[in-house]
């Protein structure tokens, strides 16, 4: 993890020369929270891009991918809902960076866990 100096704020990366994405506000975040929803190519290249949030495990999948691949505000907030990002962030499979870097800027998600 980046040590913080006096003159410039931690970059936290989500792999070399890409720094997370951090919502400004979890109630920024109003993505769909049900039914099934297609990722564009950007952010999902796998096989099948539709995932059924029904489905707790295809939600967990959506949201690492989504944390993980993100580059504009606009794609955490139409594919993530702030709600249920705290009810799942538990479970989360996320590069160590991604946690540090939401966590650092939205500790209610650090108190969830």
């Amino acid at each position: 993890m980046p040590v913080p100096t006096r003159d410039a704020p931690v970059v936290h990366l989500a792999r070399p020369h890409r720094p997370v994405l951090v919502a400004g506000t979890l109630a920024e975040l109003t993505g769909p929270t049900r039914g099934l929803v297609e990722l564009p190519l950007r952010l999902w290249w796998g096989p099948r891009g539709t995932f059924d949030l029904c489905q707790p495990t295809m939600l967990a999948w959506m949201y690492e991918n989504v944390l993980r691949e993100a580059i504009r505000v606009t794609e955490l907030q139409t594919y993530l809902d702030g709600p249920t990002l705290v009810r799942v962030w538990p479970q989360l499979n996320l590069p160590r960076a991604v946690r540090a870097a939401w966590e650092a800027r939205h500790p209610r998600l650090r108190h969830a866990r």
